[in-house]
């Protein structure tokens, strides 16, 4: 399924079905990165973790991401974008 989003630093996920979160994500940090931006913030949710859980697990294997870490409320995950690579 397409989706147009704006770039921005933030990415909220709420209005996303689950099971479009990945390749949206995905997208997501190509943008950031072709945008050269340093850091990035992805929305998830509180819940019970799945969606945090999700998000994290791509990170871990981009090659987009330098690091990332809790974000400034519990809901969401600060990302720390390479700047070459």
């Amino acid at each position: 399924m397409t989706h147009k989003i704006e770039i921005t630093d933030t990415l909220d996920l709420h209005t996303f079905r689950p099971e479009d979160v990945e390749e949206i994500v995905e997208e997501y940090l190509y943008q950031c990165h072709k945008r050269k931006f340093r850091v990035a913030r992805i929305i998830h949710g509180k819940g019970i973790g799945v969606q945090r859980q999700t998000v994290r697990a791509i990170l871990a294997q981009s090659s987009y991401v330098e690091s990332y870490t809790d974000g400034p409320d519990w809901g969401s995950t600060a990302v720390f974008l390479k700047t070459r690579g």
